[in-house]
């Protein structure tokens, strides 16, 4: 891996975490709005950032005080989607990946360790805040990197 694409994977997992920090009343939890998840179609563009999104996703929920669960069962769903996404780049996939993978696995975990929580509603809920962040910010995000950055992208 090449000093540029070590670099951008630090600042794409340096961003995902500084985006849950600044936002952690929003970033945890069965109702969240997860603004940092705009960052996981960033595969499509760049295969560093499979790495990057597993590991910023790993620092970003040691902060979040959900426990182990949270930290290495979100990682691992966030390294799966991520896979996913760069995997079908040329696809609608890419950008239903993290939805539907966050959606359907996170909330298995979120209801077990609160033994609160329905699970199609949590499951509901994660995919909706997920689909808001993906499309409403992700997209655009992709669409703005490839106009900007052509021969990177």
């Amino acid at each position: 891996m090449g000093i540029k694409r070590l670099t951008r994977g630090a600042i794409i997992a340096a961003l995902y975490v500084g985006l849950v920090y600044l936002l952690l009343p929003i970033s945890f939890g069965p109702v969240q709005l997860r603004v940092a998840e705009a960052l996981t179609v960033l595969p499509i563009l760049y295969v560093e950032a499979i790495p990057a999104l597993f590991v910023g996703c790993l620092l970003a929920n040691i902060l979040g005080g959900l426990g182990p669960w949270d930290i290495f069962g979100g990682s691992l769903v966030t390294l799966v989607a991520a896979i996913v996404t760069y995997r079908f780049r040329n696809s609608i996939i890419a950008y239903l990946s993290p939805v539907v993978l966050n959606g359907l696995l996170v909330s298995l975990y979120l209801t077990w360790i609160t033994e609160k929580l329905p699970y199609w509603a949590t499951a509901l809920s994660i995919s909706a805040s997920e689909a808001v962040v993906v499309f409403g910010l992700g997209m655009p995000l992709i669409h703005y990197l490839r106009r900007r950055f052509p021969g990177d992208a």
